[in-house]
């Protein structure tokens, strides 16, 4: 639920401070709030879904607020998208966005053409099915090859599919595309296929993988013999990729194991992978991904089922899982992910999570594997942000549910 930052608080000595723009774009200038010791209050002022669960350490949810300093703005650079879900720069700096139907979209630096690359299997687009992520080899520039995720129909019903095809000269089609990994086991539902990509620096490939959100499916997400729930790490033939934990019981593909549906997958400025999860009511995870590691979902959560009830007797900590970095409760149901690289100087190397029922961007500034800063950006735009950019350009790009792109640069 949104909320606005000047609600009133439960705290003392509360100054009510308000800055004035002539500016609508600049969403930096809104009235805030700040607390006696000078510092901003956590931006979320709904009560928790499960307030009597508490946190396994300091920090791990509602710190310290932010607002940039900096003056930036956001316009909408194009809104003619078809159900975006991912969004990757071409080298040229042009845009890659996948339509959930089944087809691509290249679109240029302004925005204002778009071109439709045909070609791709068939999708099942039912529910959050459909088109999902999308990546370029890290050879692209010689070999024109692509990567992408979709939620593929097969008898039974359908699972996540991990395919790879090579861009035509025209751009208008993909030549030979080849399904190299299927998320199995098959099920008949339309939720949860996770689906994120990410190339590490020796060109394996990183997948998420959802838990089919169903509770006879729950389980798969702590079963080894299972792709359901899992961050997965393959070649870019969808083999066993090296490194990968040796686990007894284990597919040799699992890199870690008991998600729930992991929508965001990103490396950070020293090579770690991180995930970003969301749970049911409450719950939304933040993890740091290490090969081998149980994230706990089925057995461990911070969040409640969507009736209300408590999951596995309400247990927040086991031994034997590992306890996500920061979470949300309620819930934010945040998508897409990527470390800020680009041109706002006091952004650098935060964390940036688009956020679907919570319409907005949430920027996490993070010092020694710990949040230690949380901003929420956009929340004037009402949109559920499906996916963001740090772009080729040093600008941030985000692509919305409703057909929108976004373009937040600094003034």
């Amino acid at each position: 639920m949104k909320s606005l930052i000047t609600k009133s608080l439960p705290f003392l000595g509360i100054a009510l401070m308000l800055s004035c723009s002539g500016n609508s774009k600049n969403t930096n200038q809104q009235s805030e709030v700040v607390l006696e010791n000078g510092k901003l209050p956590n931006p979320e002022t709904s009560d928790k879904n499960s307030p009597e669960y508490e946190p396994a350490f300091a920090g791990q949810t509602r710190v310290e607020g932010l607002k940039t300093k900096t003056a930036y703005q956001v316009e909408v650079i194009n809104s003619d998208l078809e159900k975006p879900w991912g969004i990757i720069n071409l080298p040229d700096g042009r845009f890659l966005i996948t339509s959930k139907p089944g087809y691509l979209n290249i679109v240029s630096t302004d925005g204002k053409t778009i071109s439709k690359v045909d070609g791709l299997p068939k999708v099942d687009a039912k529910g959050q099915g459909g088109l999902l992520d999308v990546a370029l080899d890290p050879d692209f520039k010689n070999n024109r090859m692509i990567f992408w995720t979709f939620s593929e129909p097969f008898s039974g019903g359908n699972h996540t599919a991990v395919a790879k095809g090579k861009l035509s000269a025209d751009e208008k089609s993909i030549e030979n595309p080849t399904v190299i990994f299927w998320a199995t086991p098959t099920y008949d539902g339309d939720k949860h296929y996770g689906s994120r990509l990410v190339f590490d620096k020796d060109g394996n490939l990183f997948v998420s993988t959802g838990e089919r959100s169903d509770k006879e499916t729950r389980p798969f997400a702590q079963k080894q013999d299972s792709y359901l729930g899992k961050v997965l790490k393959i070649t870019k033939d969808g083999k066993p990729a090296s490194g990968n934990p040796n686990i007894s019981g284990w597919k040799p593909e699992i890199y870690s194991t008991g998600h729930r549906n992991p929508q965001g997958l990103a490396m950070d400025e020293n090579g770690q992978l991180w995930e970003a999860e969301m749970g049911p009511r409450g719950g939304d995870e933040i993890n740091l991904i290490k090969p081998g590691n149980n994230y706990g979902w089925g057995d461990v959560t911070y969040g409640i089922e969507y009736i209300g009830s408590k999951i596995n007797n309400g247990t927040t900590k086991k031994e034997g899982t590992e306890q996500p970095v920061y979470y949300w409760d309620p819930s934010i149901s945040m998508s897409g992910i990527t470390f800020y690289t680009g041109n706002i100087e006091e952004w650098k190397n935060n964390l940036m999570i688009g956020c679907l029922s919570g319409q907005k961007i949430i920027r996490l500034v993070i010092k020694n594997n710990k949040v230690v800063g949380e901003e929420w950006l956009l929340e004037d735009k009402n949109d559920r942000i499906r996916d963001v950019l740090n772009g080729n350009d040093g600008n941030l790009y985000a692509v919305s549910d409703s057909g929108k792109l976004y373009k937040i640069t600094k003034k």
